[in-house]
């Protein structure tokens, strides 16, 4: 019996005979897309002995450029790897307007072996170490982002939200309103990630002007749910930009608005599919989780904030977490047990900005759910009221702090491969130093 990489291929070219391009799609650390653009009949290639690429595609910074100190360019020869298809994402690109299919693709070396600085291959790890212990986890993303009208500025010339208009700014949240206004990108963004089978649930208003979020469904494939997450990204942005907006995910945008988080849901399933916090022993092992996740948060903060701009999200009452806490049904902590039946217990990882790489973020989370219940360890005891008011679980508040914590860590270093943890350090402390030198406006106006 042929296997689905040998017949989806075929498959879909022969549904698709307008389709005259492929876009090969590979994130980097950053979680950004990159790739190449080839003919549609490279499709068979990328399923069979893969698209060469160099390895040197997780070397580079946000801005696309070399980091030589990750190793990965000139002075070890800047090698190529083989990057092969993912089956079950190849479907059409765009909004369904373009003769082009796209196709995630993820590397090995030249012996065939998953290169672990491509972060997907970091995350796969994790889901066998956890495949090993007979679990499986079951995720959905959520990600909030703000729509901008580039015809619109402010006094600096930058583009404002949509929705923005005299008088006195308002949430307006869960706004019905909001979404009708704007319900050709959100029917556009539905159809799209229909075409990709990307799982879109919910569609929201959220808590700032111009700020919406759109949460994917569950899926107990949780591989298959990290990449949704990216191609939601993409989604987004493409819809947005075809109606003349653009879409962000920068984790703070503003201020004195709210950023933009993506908050994880997960639960572990066990051999028979069953969830294992809502079994007889489900309360338990759903605090052996959650206390991993929390003590590993600090040493985790830099892919959880993976942005200089991310960490000016985490502040008081800003609908973002600051301390590693949990608590039920209480949505100021960094770790929410939602309200749900008991077939539904799970927990919601709730500190990432909406800029942070899912694969990455996701590994962290399966290697801190694991060490928690392997050990059995137990977190302190929830929060009931305002997390902001607690002095408990300080997590780093700057970049500097954050890749020290990273860098000096065991358990991330475990978690993301020495290869891995050594690529995503050197590229922290290249944009870190880059940030440093920048001369900004409020010092020239200050100083000048």
């Amino acid at each position: 019996m042929l296997k689905q990489a040998d017949t989806e291929p075929d498959a879909f070219i022969a549904a698709h005979p307008e389709i005259a391009i492929v876009e090969f799609l590979i994130s980097d650390l950053n979680g950004i897309l990159r790739g190449k653009w080839a003919p549609v009949t490279a499709l068979k290639k990328a399923y069979g002995e893969g698209v060469n690429f160099p390895l040197s595609l997780f070397g580079l910074d946000v801005w696309g450029r070399e980091v030589n100190d990750t190793g990965l360019h000139i002075d070890t020869g800047d090698r190529d790897g083989f990057c092969f298809a993912v089956p079950g994402t190849l479907s059409r690109s765009g909004i369904g307007t373009q003769n082009a299919a796209q196709l995630i693709l993820t590397m090995k070396d030249e012996n065939g072996v998953p290169f672990l600085g491509d972060p997907r291959q970091i995350l796969a790890r994790q889901v066998d170490l956890l495949t090993a212990e007979g679990l499986t986890a079951c995720a959905a993303f959520e990600l909030e982002f703000f729509l901008f009208d580039p015809a619109k500025l402010n006094g600096e010339g930058e583009p404002l939200p949509v929705g923005h208009g005299p008088g006195p700014e308002r949430q307006n949240m869960y706004s019905l309103q909001s979404l009708d206004q704007y319900s050709a990108v959100f029917d556009d963004i539905t159809k799209s990630a229909a075409r990709q089978g990307v799982a879109v649930d919910t569609i929201v208003s959220e808590a700032a002007p111009g700020q919406f979020e759109v949460n994917l469904n569950h899926r107990a494939d949780v591989m298959r749910a990290t990449d949704e997450a990216v191609l939601l990204k993409r989604i987004i942005a493409e819809c947005a930009t075809a109606h003349g907006l653009k879409a962000s995910f920068m984790a703070k945008p503003f201020p004195g608005q709210a950023g933009n988080g993506m908050h994880v849901h997960i639960s572990l399933l066990d051999d028979a599919g069953r969830n294992i916090f809502s079994t007889a022993q489900g309360e338990a092992l759903l605090r052996y989780a959650i206390a991993g996740t929390l003590d590993t948060m600090a040493e985790c903060t830099l892919v959880f904030i993976n942005t200089i701009n991310g960490f000016r999200r985490l502040r008081p009452g800003s609908y973002a977490p600051t301390r590693a806490v949990w608590g039920r049904n209480n949505r100021s902590v960094a770790v929410r047990i939602p309200a749900s039946p008991p077939s539904a217990a799970r927990l919601e990882h709730r500190i990432s900005g909406a800029d942070a790489n899912p694969y990455l973020v996701m590994t962290a989370l399966l290697a801190a759910m694991r060490e928690g219940l392997n050990q059995a360890a137990e977190p302190a005891n929830p929060v009931e009221q305002n997390a902001y008011d607690t002095h408990d679980g300080h997590l780093p508040i700057s970049p500097d702090v954050a890749l020290q914590l990273f860098c000096q860590s065991a358990f991330a270093k475990e978690a993301f491969t020495p290869l891995g943890h050594k690529i995503i350090c050197a590229l922290k402390q290249a944009e870190i130093d880059e940030f440093a030198a920048e001369i900004t406006p409020l010092e020239r106006s200050t100083y000048g």
